[in-house]
């Protein structure tokens, strides 16, 4: 077992090194996205403040539409998407555009929800006493709704680093990828089972702050 494990520890660290970089470079591009998308889903939706009927059902429908994807094949099917953007569908960075093209709609279908739970009389108040629409979001909406947001980016993260686990179809590697190919492929279990135990442990060390941070932030705690 230790010796598998050893041998097969040069490629865990690569490995390991992917998964952060896709994360770390995802993550953010997703939430500039997505915290945008959300609030304009959340505004314009009915019976919200700004009424914009046809362009709900717009955004509300590509949002749906993305999110019924499975990411396999949302992967293959933005491969060109891929290229144009990144001048390659192959590799670790390739990987990152089907990343955020995947979670930016359920992140901010999660943004919109977090929003809706902001008490209405909140941004009443806000409006009666003159703030303007910016002020209203980034003083009241975000303000309140901050610790869901966070738990939303807890959710995204564990999920990106399940998607791993088919990023070797286009050459991306990350930890899914490295057990699949060890345990799978070359049939190594002791190897397999200690990147699950890797991958349980960041998904563990993920949620704790996760949860520590919304602690801090909801004011209801």
């Amino acid at each position: 077992m230790l010796e598998e494990i050893t041998k097969a520890m040069p490629d865990f660290w690569i490995a390991l090194g992917e998964s952060w970089y896709m994360l770390l470079v995802a993550i953010p591009i997703t939430i500039v996205f997505a915290i945008p998308l959300g609030t304009i889903l959340y505004f314009i939706r009915p019976g919200s403040l700004i009424k914009a009927p046809k362009t709900y059902i717009l955004l509300n429908a590509i949002v749906n539409i993305i999110r019924s994807f499975p990411f396999i094949v949302l992967l293959i099917a933005v491969i060109p998407i891929t290229r144009f953007i990144v001048g390659t569908a192959l590799g670790t960075t390739a990987v990152i555009v089907p990343l955020v093209i995947a979670a930016t709609p359920y992140f901010s279908r999660f943004v919109e929800q977090t929003l809706l739970e902001v008490n209405r009389g909140l941004l009443e108040a806000a409006e009666s006493m003159g703030a303007s629409r910016l002020q209203i979001v980034w003083k009241v909406l975000y303000v309140e709704a901050r610790s869901g947001i966070v738990n939303s980016v807890t959710i995204i993260l564990v999920s990106f680093l399940n998607y791993s686990s088919v990023a070797g179809l286009v050459g991306g590697g990350g930890l899914g990828d490295f057990a699949l190919l060890y345990g799978y492929q070359r049939y190594q279990p002791y190897v397999m089972g200690f990147t699950i135990i890797v991958i349980i442990i960041c998904v563990q060390v993920f949620q704790f702050t996760g949860n520590y941070l919304v602690r801090k932030l909801d004011k209801r705690l």
